[in-house]
């Protein structure tokens, strides 16, 4: 009989139970036969061992990304030099500027561009910088070897860097490749790609820690390589892939291949610099600087869970329920299996807290009644404060009805759901109550979920009726 596991990873999480997924049966693994659900629900970060073909797969997709927007990248910056050079009658300042606001503006379009996909690297500094800081998180990177999935990641970039040194070229009508002749050498420019790596990552570093990174970090990396064109002597090359293909032009944006490799391991040797200097900085940075340079999926999914806060007033009613249908079906679950004593082949996805802006002493017992008619018991459940602190946690926050009481935290995704309060209402009311949560909490978890949860979406906890 195939079954979804929901297990017990902590001491206030949701206890063990089994539910038949073809006839929504709740199995009694508990004293009272219920699914008993605690504030504070934590979730163990699972481990997917059942879909590699799917995994390699989404690395295809990653890789492809990486290429292009590296090739884009690269054909920006020398397509815009050349087209700089040409127009600017000699004036190698304005060349540069031209040449600078062509670089910045596509940066920012290509990292909005391939960010969900594959974090919008470009940059095998970055890559590295993010597989170092997550001890190995990141395709089992460490000092002395790379990971799969990293390894990928610099393999797209260089090549996406040649890739976009022949299209610019063939754009003018230039041989598809021909060698730098631009000299750049000297310590006072490999020192400026020290500083140009470094101010990289210190700005990627420093902005993942905002929740409002998706729309902060685009710009601002755009923003510093513009700039740092204009403050380092080597014009912020600050990227070992873009340097690659930059010595295979020789135009105005090139660079010589003798020239190469000091400024490469200045790049490295600035940006692992400033990594380090993060990690002291800001100590507990490692578990909201995942996905860098935007969210996206990875190999190692499993060290991101997306956390959603359900807010009303008292923290009694609505916001349990919400909560308890949401870490229900977004749980850590296993796939089906014949053997009942098998260890789950799980897989991590999102988890729901609830809270009030004036908690209650305990939840209401009309709603304690109507969970317990589906074999979910809200008893051991007790109201917590929504807190400024706690808010800052959340990926979302679902208000029902707490308003202006809620706390204001930049950036943060605020989803509204209009939903009568269930205390004192007869229990007809608060059953159709209790049906509406259940169908938004679904919607949610299909919209915003729905590949860590894609199982949800054709099965119920319960069959709440017409």
């Amino acid at each position: 009989m195939p079954t979804k596991a929901f297990k017990d990873y902590g001491e206030n999480s949701v206890t063990i139970a089994r539910i038949d997924v073809r006839r929504a049966h709740i199995y009694q693994h508990n004293a009272d036969g219920l699914l008993s659900v605690q504030q504070g629900v934590k979730i163990k970060m699972g481990e997917d061992h059942g879909n590699d073909d799917e995994m390699r797969h989404t690395l295809s997709r990653r890789f492809a990304a990486e290429l292009i927007g590296t090739a884009f990248l690269v054909a920006a910056v020398i397509g815009s030099g050349i087209m700089a050079e040409r127009l600017a009658g000699g004036n190698a300042a304005i060349a540069l500027l031209a040449n600078t606001i062509a670089t910045g503006a596509a940066l920012v379009a290509l990292i909005l561009t391939f960010g969900a996909i594959s974090g919008a690297h470009f940059n095998p500094v970055v890559s590295v910088c993010d597989a170092v800081f997550h001890h190995g998180r990141r395709g089992g990177l460490s000092l002395f070897g790379m990971g799969r999935e990293t390894a990928y990641y610099i393999a797209a970039q260089c090549l996406g860097g040649l890739l976009g040194a022949a299209v610019a070229h063939m754009m003018f009508a230039l041989p598809l490749y021909s060698l730098s002749q631009h000299p750049r050498h000297g310590a006072a420019q490999v020192f400026s790609e020290f500083v140009a790596a470094f101010g990289l990552m210190a700005v990627i570093w420093g902005c993942s820690k905002s929740k409002a990174r998706e729309n902060m970090v685009p710009f601002a990396v755009g923003a510093y390589i513009t700039a740092a064109y204009w403050f380092t002597a080597s014009t912020s090359f600050a990227n070992p892939a873009v340097t690659l293909g930059r010595a295979f032009s020789d135009t105005f944006t090139g660079i010589r291949p003798q020239d190469a490799p000091a400024f490469v391991m200045a790049q490295f040797a600035g940006a692992l610099t400033a990594t380090a200097l993060f990690r002291w900085l800001i100590p507990n940075l490692s578990g909201e600087a995942d996905s860098i340079l935007m969210p996206h999926p990875t190999e190692a999914g499993e060290d991101r869970m997306k956390t959603y806060v359900f807010a009303c007033v008292h923290n009694a009613g609505r916001s349990q329920m919400a909560a308890a249908f949401f870490n229900l079906y977004a749980d850590v679950y296993s796939k089906p299996n014949s053997n009942p004593d098998s260890k789950p082949e799980s897989k991590p996805g999102c988890r729901a807290i609830s809270a009030g802006t004036a908690p209650a002493e305990r939840v209401h017992p009309e709603v304690i009644a109507v969970m317990r008619e589906i074999g979910i018991d809200l008893s051991a459940a007790t109201p917590q404060k929504l807190t400024e602190e706690l808010a800052k946690q959340a990926d979302v926050l679902v208000t029902m009805g707490c308003g202006e009481a809620c706390p204001f935290v930049p950036g943060l995704r605020v989803v509204d759901w209009s939903l009568p309060d269930p205390k004192g209402k007869p229990v007809e009311i608060v059953r159709q109550i209790r049906d509406q949560i259940h169908e938004q909490v679904k919607a949610l978890l299909r919209d915003d979920c729905g590949e860590c949860c894609k199982e949800m979406a054709s099965n119920s906890v319960y069959n709440p009726g017409p």
